[in-house]
Protein backbone atom coordinates (compact mmCIF):
# COMPACT_ATOMS: atom_id res chain seq x y z
CA UNK A 1 0.00 0.00 0.00
CA UNK A 2 1.05 3.75 -0.57
CA UNK A 3 0.13 6.46 1.63
CA UNK A 4 -2.54 7.53 -0.37
CA UNK A 5 -3.96 4.37 -0.28
CA UNK A 6 -3.85 4.18 3.71
CA UNK A 7 -5.58 7.17 3.52
CA UNK A 8 -8.50 6.63 1.51
CA UNK A 9 -8.72 3.80 3.83
CA UNK A 10 -8.72 6.10 6.70
CA UNK A 11 -11.43 8.49 5.25
CA UNK A 12 -13.71 5.37 5.15
CA UNK A 13 -12.94 4.48 8.10
CA UNK A 14 -12.55 0.95 6.87
CA UNK A 15 -11.87 -1.32 9.58
CA UNK A 16 -9.93 -4.12 7.59
CA UNK A 17 -6.95 -2.24 7.88
CA UNK A 18 -6.84 -1.86 11.64
CA UNK A 19 -3.39 -3.20 12.75
CA UNK A 20 -2.21 -3.35 9.03
CA UNK A 21 -1.10 0.42 10.09
CA UNK A 22 -1.39 3.18 12.22
CA UNK A 23 -2.50 6.71 11.50
CA UNK A 24 -0.79 9.71 13.18
CA UNK A 25 -1.49 13.25 13.27
CA UNK A 26 1.44 15.79 12.79
CA UNK A 27 -0.96 18.47 14.56
CA UNK A 28 -2.47 16.61 17.72
CA UNK A 29 0.98 14.28 18.34
CA UNK A 30 -1.91 10.90 18.67
CA UNK A 31 -1.92 7.88 16.36
CA UNK A 32 -5.25 5.64 15.77
CA UNK A 33 -6.72 2.74 14.17
CA UNK A 34 -7.90 3.47 10.46
CA UNK A 35 -11.10 3.56 11.49
CA UNK A 36 -11.03 5.88 14.32
CA UNK A 37 -14.76 7.48 14.60
CA UNK A 38 -12.58 10.64 15.14
CA UNK A 39 -13.42 13.66 12.55
CA UNK A 40 -10.99 12.67 9.65
CA UNK A 41 -7.73 14.76 9.51
CA UNK A 42 -6.35 16.58 6.02
CA UNK A 43 -4.10 14.26 4.00
CA UNK A 44 -1.27 16.80 4.77
CA UNK A 45 -1.23 16.43 8.52
CA UNK A 46 -0.94 12.44 8.56
CA UNK A 47 1.66 9.85 8.63
CA UNK A 48 1.79 6.19 8.71
CA UNK A 49 3.39 3.81 10.37
CA UNK A 50 3.22 -0.07 10.07
CA UNK A 51 3.23 -1.01 13.70
CA UNK A 52 2.20 0.97 17.17
CA UNK A 53 5.43 0.42 18.29
CA UNK A 54 6.64 2.79 15.63
CA UNK A 55 4.13 5.48 16.22
CA UNK A 56 5.28 5.74 19.68
CA UNK A 57 8.75 5.99 19.00
CA UNK A 58 7.70 9.01 16.68
CA UNK A 59 6.56 10.70 19.72
CA UNK A 60 2.99 9.75 18.99
CA UNK A 61 0.80 8.80 21.55
CA UNK A 62 -2.40 6.75 21.64
CA UNK A 63 -6.08 8.18 21.12
CA UNK A 64 -8.14 7.65 24.06
CA UNK A 65 -11.19 7.18 21.57
CA UNK A 66 -10.36 4.51 19.57
CA UNK A 67 -7.75 2.42 21.30
CA UNK A 68 -5.36 1.46 18.65
CA UNK A 69 -3.00 -0.45 20.80
CA UNK A 70 -6.00 -3.25 20.89
CA UNK A 71 -6.77 -3.71 17.67
CA UNK A 72 -5.85 -7.31 15.77
CA UNK A 73 -2.67 -7.65 14.93
CA UNK A 74 -1.74 -7.70 11.22
CA UNK A 75 -2.40 -10.79 9.38
CA UNK A 76 0.79 -10.38 7.85
CA UNK A 77 3.12 -12.14 10.62
CA UNK A 78 0.91 -15.16 10.23
CA UNK A 79 1.41 -15.15 6.67
CA UNK A 80 5.02 -14.17 6.34
CA UNK A 81 7.78 -16.91 7.00
CA UNK A 82 10.60 -14.19 6.65
CA UNK A 83 12.73 -12.98 9.46
CA UNK A 84 10.29 -10.28 10.11
CA UNK A 85 7.10 -12.69 10.73
CA UNK A 86 8.93 -15.04 12.52
CA UNK A 87 10.38 -12.32 14.47
CA UNK A 88 6.64 -10.74 15.35
CA UNK A 89 5.32 -13.88 16.36
CA UNK A 90 7.87 -14.78 19.24
CA UNK A 91 7.83 -10.84 20.41
CA UNK A 92 3.66 -11.72 20.52
CA UNK A 93 4.36 -14.52 22.60
CA UNK A 94 6.62 -12.61 25.17
CA UNK A 95 10.09 -13.76 24.14
CA UNK A 96 11.73 -10.99 24.82
CA UNK A 97 10.67 -10.65 27.83
CA UNK A 98 11.68 -13.40 29.26
CA UNK A 99 14.76 -14.02 27.37
CA UNK A 100 15.78 -10.74 26.22
CA UNK A 101 16.78 -9.55 22.68
CA UNK A 102 19.74 -11.99 22.51
CA UNK A 103 17.83 -15.16 23.12
CA UNK A 104 14.96 -13.78 19.98
CA UNK A 105 18.43 -13.54 18.11
CA UNK A 106 19.40 -16.91 19.06
CA UNK A 107 16.31 -18.61 18.16
CA UNK A 108 16.23 -17.06 14.93
CA UNK A 109 19.79 -17.78 13.46
CA UNK A 110 20.69 -14.15 13.50
CA UNK A 111 22.64 -11.73 15.30
CA UNK A 112 21.32 -8.98 17.85
CA UNK A 113 22.18 -6.44 15.61
CA UNK A 114 21.06 -7.92 11.72
CA UNK A 115 17.97 -8.83 13.77
CA UNK A 116 17.99 -4.79 14.93
CA UNK A 117 18.33 -3.58 11.93
CA UNK A 118 15.77 -5.45 9.92
CA UNK A 119 13.52 -5.16 12.04
CA UNK A 120 13.76 -0.98 12.19
CA UNK A 121 14.66 -1.03 8.61
CA UNK A 122 10.58 -2.56 7.73
CA UNK A 123 8.51 -1.72 10.58
CA UNK A 124 10.07 1.50 12.28
CA UNK A 125 10.99 -0.69 15.66
CA UNK A 126 13.05 -2.70 16.90
CA UNK A 127 12.19 -5.84 19.38
CA UNK A 128 12.97 -3.67 22.34
CA UNK A 129 10.54 -0.82 20.94
CA UNK A 130 7.82 -3.51 20.11
CA UNK A 131 8.05 -5.17 23.34
CA UNK A 132 7.41 -2.24 25.15
CA UNK A 133 4.30 -1.15 23.19
CA UNK A 134 2.67 -4.75 24.31
CA UNK A 135 4.17 -4.43 27.76
CA UNK A 136 2.24 -0.86 27.80
CA UNK A 137 -1.22 -2.89 26.57
CA UNK A 138 -1.02 -5.30 29.20
CA UNK A 139 -0.36 -2.62 32.04
CA UNK A 140 -3.46 -0.85 30.49
CA UNK A 141 -5.38 -4.24 30.85
CA UNK A 142 -4.27 -4.45 34.38
CA UNK A 143 -4.85 -1.58 35.15
CA UNK A 144 -8.16 -1.38 34.07
CA UNK A 145 -9.80 -4.58 34.91
CA UNK A 146 -8.05 -5.60 38.29
CA UNK A 147 -7.32 -3.87 41.62
CA UNK A 148 -3.50 -4.27 41.43
CA UNK A 149 -1.51 -1.92 43.42
CA UNK A 150 0.25 -0.09 40.76
CA UNK A 151 3.81 -1.35 41.79
CA UNK A 152 2.36 -5.27 41.21
CA UNK A 153 0.97 -3.72 37.63
CA UNK A 154 4.61 -2.72 36.97
CA UNK A 155 6.14 -5.99 36.86
CA UNK A 156 2.99 -8.37 36.08
CA UNK A 157 3.29 -6.37 32.63
CA UNK A 158 6.55 -6.72 31.94
CA UNK A 159 8.58 -3.78 33.32
CA UNK A 160 11.73 -3.79 34.37
CA UNK A 161 11.18 -0.65 36.97
CA UNK A 162 8.20 1.48 38.25
CA UNK A 163 10.04 4.03 36.96
CA UNK A 164 10.30 2.64 33.53
CA UNK A 165 6.78 1.36 33.72
CA UNK A 166 5.59 5.18 34.52
CA UNK A 167 7.30 6.96 31.73
CA UNK A 168 5.92 4.16 29.47
CA UNK A 169 2.35 4.53 29.96
CA UNK A 170 2.77 8.51 29.72
CA UNK A 171 4.58 7.93 27.12
CA UNK A 172 2.22 6.26 25.33
CA UNK A 173 -1.44 7.33 27.03
CA UNK A 174 -0.30 10.98 28.00
CA UNK A 175 -1.62 10.03 31.70
CA UNK A 176 -0.45 8.78 34.80
CA UNK A 177 -0.68 4.91 35.82
CA UNK A 178 -3.51 6.11 38.22
CA UNK A 179 -5.33 8.44 36.04
CA UNK A 180 -5.45 5.70 33.55
CA UNK A 181 -7.41 3.33 36.20
CA UNK A 182 -9.65 6.36 36.93
CA UNK A 183 -10.92 6.60 32.93
CA UNK A 184 -11.70 2.75 32.48
CA UNK A 185 -15.49 3.37 32.94
CA UNK A 186 -15.78 -0.40 32.26
CA UNK A 187 -14.30 -0.40 29.07
CA UNK A 188 -13.68 -4.40 28.23
CA UNK A 189 -14.18 -5.15 31.56
CA UNK A 190 -16.74 -7.64 32.71
CA UNK A 191 -18.05 -5.90 36.15
CA UNK A 192 -19.60 -9.35 36.72
CA UNK A 193 -16.54 -11.93 36.42
CA UNK A 194 -15.50 -13.45 39.58
CA UNK A 195 -12.55 -12.12 41.91
CA UNK A 196 -9.24 -12.83 40.67
CA UNK A 197 -10.42 -13.65 37.09
CA UNK A 198 -8.97 -10.87 34.09
CA UNK A 199 -11.74 -9.82 31.44
CA UNK A 200 -11.23 -8.64 28.03
CA UNK A 201 -11.92 -8.59 24.83
CA UNK A 202 -9.93 -10.34 21.82
CA UNK A 203 -10.38 -8.35 18.67
CA UNK A 204 -10.93 -9.57 15.17
CA UNK A 205 -11.63 -7.81 11.76
CA UNK A 206 -14.29 -8.85 9.62
CA UNK A 207 -17.13 -11.69 10.24
CA UNK A 208 -16.31 -14.29 12.41
CA UNK A 209 -17.90 -17.68 12.03
CA UNK A 210 -17.78 -18.91 15.84
CA UNK A 211 -19.87 -21.73 15.41
CA UNK A 212 -17.55 -23.54 13.46
CA UNK A 213 -14.35 -22.12 16.18
CA UNK A 214 -16.97 -23.88 18.49
CA UNK A 215 -17.48 -27.23 16.95
CA UNK A 216 -13.81 -27.70 15.54
CA UNK A 217 -12.78 -27.55 18.78
CA UNK A 218 -15.39 -29.25 20.63
CA UNK A 219 -14.96 -32.55 18.34
CA UNK A 220 -11.58 -32.60 19.49
CA UNK A 221 -12.03 -31.36 23.61
CA UNK A 222 -9.71 -33.53 25.77
CA UNK A 223 -11.68 -34.41 28.96
CA UNK A 224 -10.04 -32.71 31.80
CA UNK A 225 -7.58 -30.09 29.67
CA UNK A 226 -10.41 -28.74 27.94
CA UNK A 227 -14.34 -28.53 27.06
CA UNK A 228 -17.25 -26.23 25.46
CA UNK A 229 -20.06 -25.49 28.00
CA UNK A 230 -23.02 -23.95 27.02
CA UNK A 231 -25.45 -21.23 28.77
CA UNK A 232 -26.71 -22.00 31.45
CA UNK A 233 -25.92 -25.34 31.67
CA UNK A 234 -24.46 -25.41 35.33
CA UNK A 235 -21.17 -25.42 34.81
CA UNK A 236 -19.44 -24.02 38.06
CA UNK A 237 -15.98 -22.56 36.15
CA UNK A 238 -14.50 -19.36 35.34
CA UNK A 239 -17.32 -18.11 33.55
CA UNK A 240 -20.45 -19.70 34.96
CA UNK A 241 -21.76 -16.10 36.05
CA UNK A 242 -19.98 -14.10 33.90
CA UNK A 243 -23.48 -13.19 31.98
CA UNK A 244 -22.98 -15.22 28.77
CA UNK A 245 -26.10 -14.55 26.57
CA UNK A 246 -28.41 -16.01 24.40
CA UNK A 247 -27.17 -19.33 22.85
CA UNK A 248 -23.41 -18.61 23.81
CA UNK A 249 -21.32 -21.50 23.77
CA UNK A 250 -17.78 -20.98 26.06
CA UNK A 251 -14.60 -22.56 25.23
CA UNK A 252 -12.39 -23.49 28.37
CA UNK A 253 -9.28 -24.72 28.94
CA UNK A 254 -6.51 -25.19 31.19
CA UNK A 255 -2.95 -23.40 29.97
CA UNK A 256 0.51 -24.68 30.71
CA UNK A 257 2.60 -21.24 30.29
CA UNK A 258 6.29 -19.73 31.05
CA UNK A 259 5.46 -18.93 34.91
CA UNK A 260 2.58 -20.80 36.05
CA UNK A 261 -0.77 -22.59 34.61
CA UNK A 262 -3.70 -20.63 33.38
CA UNK A 263 -7.60 -21.25 33.00
CA UNK A 264 -8.82 -19.65 29.87
CA UNK A 265 -12.45 -18.48 28.70
CA UNK A 266 -13.56 -17.69 25.22
CA UNK A 267 -17.16 -17.33 24.24
CA UNK A 268 -18.87 -17.53 20.98
CA UNK A 269 -21.00 -14.63 19.32
CA UNK A 270 -24.24 -16.01 20.45
CA UNK A 271 -27.74 -15.53 18.52
CA UNK A 272 -28.78 -12.09 17.21
CA UNK A 273 -24.53 -10.99 17.44
CA UNK A 274 -23.64 -9.84 14.32
CA UNK A 275 -20.44 -11.80 13.29
CA UNK A 276 -18.46 -8.63 12.74
CA UNK A 277 -19.02 -7.20 16.15
CA UNK A 278 -14.93 -7.04 16.31
CA UNK A 279 -14.21 -8.51 19.58
CA UNK A 280 -14.63 -12.15 21.34
CA UNK A 281 -14.93 -12.36 25.53
CA UNK A 282 -12.51 -13.67 27.07
CA UNK A 283 -11.66 -14.23 31.03
CA UNK A 284 -8.13 -15.76 32.03
CA UNK A 285 -7.22 -16.53 35.78
CA UNK A 286 -3.65 -16.86 35.58
CA UNK A 287 -1.24 -18.26 38.60
CA UNK A 288 1.01 -15.53 37.55
CA UNK A 289 0.05 -12.39 35.87
CA UNK A 290 3.20 -12.22 34.28
CA UNK A 291 1.80 -14.72 32.07
CA UNK A 292 -0.90 -12.13 30.52
CA UNK A 293 0.52 -11.33 26.96
CA UNK A 294 1.85 -15.08 26.72
CA UNK A 295 -1.91 -16.41 27.10
CA UNK A 296 -3.86 -13.55 24.98
CA UNK A 297 -1.39 -14.01 22.17
CA UNK A 298 -1.89 -18.00 22.57
CA UNK A 299 -5.28 -17.74 22.30
CA UNK A 300 -5.45 -15.47 19.75
CA UNK A 301 -3.56 -18.14 17.77
CA UNK A 302 -6.26 -20.94 18.28
CA UNK A 303 -8.68 -18.52 17.47
CA UNK A 304 -7.17 -17.34 14.40
CA UNK A 305 -7.84 -13.59 15.25
CA UNK A 306 -5.40 -12.11 13.56
CA UNK A 307 -6.87 -13.21 9.86
CA UNK A 308 -7.96 -11.29 7.19
CA UNK A 309 -11.18 -13.41 6.50
CA UNK A 310 -12.56 -10.74 3.58
CA UNK A 311 -8.86 -11.12 1.42
CA UNK A 312 -9.36 -14.82 1.90
CA UNK A 313 -12.73 -15.25 1.24
CA UNK A 314 -11.86 -13.04 -2.01
CA UNK A 315 -9.54 -15.21 -3.17
CA UNK A 316 -11.48 -18.76 -2.88
CA UNK A 317 -14.81 -17.32 -3.50
CA UNK A 318 -13.29 -16.65 -7.09
CA UNK A 319 -13.27 -20.64 -7.43
CA UNK A 320 -16.56 -21.44 -9.22
CA UNK A 321 -17.06 -24.84 -7.32
CA UNK A 322 -16.05 -23.10 -4.06
CA UNK A 323 -17.39 -20.03 -3.80
CA UNK A 324 -20.73 -21.32 -2.84
CA UNK A 325 -19.53 -23.10 -0.40
CA UNK A 326 -17.32 -20.36 0.73
CA UNK A 327 -20.49 -17.96 0.62
CA UNK A 328 -21.99 -20.17 3.32
CA UNK A 329 -19.56 -19.59 5.71
CA UNK A 330 -18.72 -16.01 6.00
CA UNK A 331 -15.50 -15.51 8.65
CA UNK A 332 -14.50 -19.19 8.92
CA UNK A 333 -11.03 -19.74 10.36
CA UNK A 334 -8.50 -21.84 10.45
CA UNK A 335 -7.86 -22.90 13.83
CA UNK A 336 -4.18 -22.38 15.53
CA UNK A 337 -3.21 -24.11 19.09
CA UNK A 338 -1.99 -22.60 22.62
CA UNK A 339 1.00 -25.36 22.54
CA UNK A 340 2.52 -27.04 19.35
CA UNK A 341 4.16 -29.90 21.64
CA UNK A 342 0.57 -30.65 22.97
CA UNK A 343 -0.82 -30.73 19.34
CA UNK A 344 2.28 -32.66 17.98
CA UNK A 345 1.31 -35.59 20.32
CA UNK A 346 -2.48 -35.51 19.20
CA UNK A 347 -1.81 -35.38 15.70
CA UNK A 348 0.57 -38.61 15.89
CA UNK A 349 -2.49 -40.28 18.17
CA UNK A 350 -4.76 -39.01 15.70
CA UNK A 351 -2.90 -41.11 12.65
CA UNK A 352 -5.25 -43.56 11.01
CA UNK A 353 -7.84 -43.30 14.27
CA UNK A 354 -11.32 -41.02 14.48
CA UNK A 355 -10.95 -37.77 16.11
CA UNK A 356 -12.65 -39.49 18.88
CA UNK A 357 -10.54 -42.20 19.45
CA UNK A 358 -7.91 -40.05 19.51
CA UNK A 359 -9.47 -37.90 21.72
CA UNK A 360 -10.15 -41.03 24.12
CA UNK A 361 -6.12 -41.91 23.56
CA UNK A 362 -4.89 -38.23 24.42
CA UNK A 363 -7.13 -38.49 27.43
CA UNK A 364 -6.10 -41.68 29.10
CA UNK A 365 -2.27 -40.05 28.67
CA UNK A 366 -3.26 -36.48 30.46
CA UNK A 367 -4.84 -38.61 33.27
CA UNK A 368 -1.39 -40.77 33.72
CA UNK A 369 1.12 -38.08 32.44
CA UNK A 370 -0.86 -35.24 32.97
CA UNK A 371 -0.25 -31.81 35.73
CA UNK A 372 -2.98 -31.92 38.16
CA UNK A 373 -4.73 -28.23 38.47
CA UNK A 374 -4.03 -27.19 42.28
CA UNK A 375 -7.98 -27.15 42.11
CA UNK A 376 -10.09 -28.12 40.01
CA UNK A 377 -12.09 -25.80 37.98
CA UNK A 378 -15.21 -27.03 36.32
CA UNK A 379 -14.69 -30.10 34.37
CA UNK A 380 -10.89 -29.21 34.12
CA UNK A 381 -8.32 -30.35 36.28
CA UNK A 382 -5.01 -31.23 34.07
CA UNK A 383 -2.48 -29.65 32.08
CA UNK A 384 -1.59 -31.68 29.38
CA UNK A 385 1.18 -34.11 29.67
CA UNK A 386 4.55 -32.43 28.67
CA UNK A 387 6.53 -33.77 25.86
CA UNK A 388 9.87 -34.83 28.51
CA UNK A 389 7.21 -36.67 30.39
CA UNK A 390 5.57 -38.85 27.17
CA UNK A 391 8.88 -39.55 25.64
CA UNK A 392 9.52 -41.73 28.73
CA UNK A 393 6.00 -43.39 28.78
CA UNK A 394 5.32 -46.74 29.68
CA UNK A 395 4.74 -48.68 26.49
CA UNK A 396 1.59 -50.19 28.40
CA UNK A 397 -0.26 -47.14 28.97
CA UNK A 398 -0.07 -46.09 25.17
CA UNK A 399 -3.13 -47.86 23.26
CA UNK A 400 -1.51 -48.32 19.84
CA UNK A 401 0.17 -50.17 17.61
CA UNK A 402 4.08 -50.45 18.33
CA UNK A 403 5.05 -48.40 15.71
CA UNK A 404 3.12 -45.77 16.60
CA UNK A 405 4.45 -46.15 19.99
CA UNK A 406 7.78 -45.70 18.33
CA UNK A 407 6.91 -42.28 16.17
CA UNK A 408 5.27 -40.83 19.31
CA UNK A 409 8.19 -41.67 21.92
CA UNK A 410 10.51 -40.12 19.27
CA UNK A 411 8.66 -37.49 18.50
CA UNK A 412 8.20 -36.55 22.02
CA UNK A 413 12.02 -36.93 22.58
CA UNK A 414 13.13 -34.68 19.53
CA UNK A 415 10.68 -32.03 21.26
CA UNK A 416 12.12 -31.85 25.07
CA UNK A 417 15.83 -31.83 23.64
CA UNK A 418 15.40 -29.11 21.25
CA UNK A 419 16.44 -31.39 18.19
CA UNK A 420 12.72 -30.19 16.76
CA UNK A 421 11.15 -26.86 17.39
CA UNK A 422 7.65 -25.84 16.54
CA UNK A 423 7.53 -22.60 17.62
CA UNK A 424 6.79 -19.51 15.69
CA UNK A 425 9.88 -18.18 15.30
CA UNK A 426 11.27 -21.50 13.37
CA UNK A 427 11.52 -21.60 9.49
CA UNK A 428 8.36 -23.69 8.62
CA UNK A 429 10.19 -25.71 5.56
CA UNK A 430 12.99 -26.48 7.79
CA UNK A 431 10.73 -27.63 10.65
CA UNK A 432 8.75 -29.73 7.95
CA UNK A 433 11.84 -31.89 6.79
CA UNK A 434 13.15 -32.53 10.30
CA UNK A 435 9.78 -34.06 11.45
CA UNK A 436 9.89 -36.14 8.40
CA UNK A 437 13.14 -37.45 9.23
CA UNK A 438 11.50 -38.84 12.38
CA UNK A 439 10.07 -42.54 12.17
CA UNK A 440 6.87 -42.77 11.83
CA UNK A 441 5.70 -39.27 11.08
CA UNK A 442 4.51 -38.74 7.60
CA UNK A 443 2.87 -35.80 5.17
CA UNK A 444 -0.47 -35.91 6.40
CA UNK A 445 1.15 -35.13 10.02
CA UNK A 446 3.85 -32.64 9.26
CA UNK A 447 0.64 -30.74 6.87
CA UNK A 448 -1.29 -31.08 9.96
CA UNK A 449 1.10 -29.81 12.34
CA UNK A 450 2.22 -26.74 9.68
CA UNK A 451 -1.24 -25.60 9.56
CA UNK A 452 -2.11 -25.71 13.37
CA UNK A 453 1.18 -25.37 15.34
CA UNK A 454 3.04 -23.33 12.72
CA UNK A 455 0.00 -21.07 11.72
CA UNK A 456 0.43 -21.47 7.87
CA UNK A 457 -2.24 -20.15 6.26
CA UNK A 458 -1.24 -22.17 3.25
CA UNK A 459 -1.19 -26.16 3.45
CA UNK A 460 -3.41 -28.22 1.85
CA UNK A 461 -4.07 -31.88 3.07
CA UNK A 462 -4.10 -33.79 -0.25
CA UNK A 463 -4.74 -37.06 1.46
CA UNK A 464 -6.83 -36.19 3.99
CA UNK A 465 -10.32 -38.64 3.68
CA UNK A 466 -12.39 -35.47 4.68
CA UNK A 467 -10.79 -33.38 2.23
CA UNK A 468 -11.46 -36.04 -0.68
CA UNK A 469 -15.38 -36.36 0.42
CA UNK A 470 -15.60 -32.40 0.72
CA UNK A 471 -13.88 -32.45 -2.69
CA UNK A 472 -16.51 -35.27 -3.91
CA UNK A 473 -19.46 -33.53 -2.35
CA UNK A 474 -18.56 -30.53 -5.08
CA UNK A 475 -18.69 -33.51 -7.76
CA UNK A 476 -14.61 -32.92 -8.05
CA UNK A 477 -12.06 -35.54 -7.79
CA UNK A 478 -10.69 -36.37 -4.78
CA UNK A 479 -7.44 -38.43 -5.52
CA UNK A 480 -4.83 -37.10 -3.91
CA UNK A 481 -2.76 -35.91 -7.15
CA UNK A 482 -6.22 -34.35 -8.58
CA UNK A 483 -6.81 -32.42 -5.24
CA UNK A 484 -2.99 -30.85 -5.66
CA UNK A 485 -3.55 -29.79 -8.55
CA UNK A 486 -6.95 -28.18 -7.91
CA UNK A 487 -5.99 -26.70 -5.10
CA UNK A 488 -2.75 -24.65 -7.14
CA UNK A 489 -5.54 -21.42 -7.26
CA UNK A 490 -6.27 -21.23 -4.25
CA UNK A 491 -2.98 -20.28 -2.85
CA UNK A 492 -1.90 -18.57 -0.39
CA UNK A 493 -5.21 -19.35 1.72
CA UNK A 494 -5.20 -23.13 1.23
CA UNK A 495 -5.62 -24.05 4.64
CA UNK A 496 -8.94 -22.20 5.11
CA UNK A 497 -10.09 -24.31 1.95
CA UNK A 498 -9.58 -27.24 4.06
CA UNK A 499 -11.78 -26.03 6.69
CA UNK A 500 -14.52 -24.89 4.27
CA UNK A 501 -14.06 -28.87 2.81
CA UNK A 502 -14.34 -30.65 5.99
CA UNK A 503 -17.45 -28.39 7.02
CA UNK A 504 -18.96 -29.15 3.71
CA UNK A 505 -18.01 -33.25 4.23
CA UNK A 506 -19.56 -33.06 7.87
CA UNK A 507 -16.18 -34.61 9.00
CA UNK A 508 -15.19 -31.61 11.03
CA UNK A 509 -11.87 -32.17 10.06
Amino acid sequence: MDDETRYRAVDSRDARFDGVFFTAVTTTGIYCRPSCPAVTPKRVNCAFYPTAAAAQGAGFRACRRCRPDSVPGSPEWNHRADLVGRAMRLIGDGVVDREGVAGLADRLGYSARQLQRQLTAELGAGPIALARAQRAQAARLLLQTTGLPVTEVAFAAGFASVRQFNDTVRAVYDRTPSGLREESGGGGARATAPVGTLSLRLAYRGPIDSEHLMDFLALRAVPGVEEVVGAGSGDAGVGADAGVGSGVRTYRRTLALPHGHGIAEVDSLGAGVPADRGWLDCRLQLADLRDLTTAVHRLRALFDLDADPETVADQLGADPALGPVVARRPGLRSPGHVDPHELAVRAVLGQQITVVAARTLAARLAVRYGVPLPEPSGGLSLLFPTADALADADPADLAMPVARQQALRGLCAALADGSVRLDGGVDRAEAAAELLALRGIGPWTVGYLRMRAMADPDVFLSGDVGVRHGLERLGLAGDPKSAERLSASWAPWRSYAVHHLWVLAGAGG
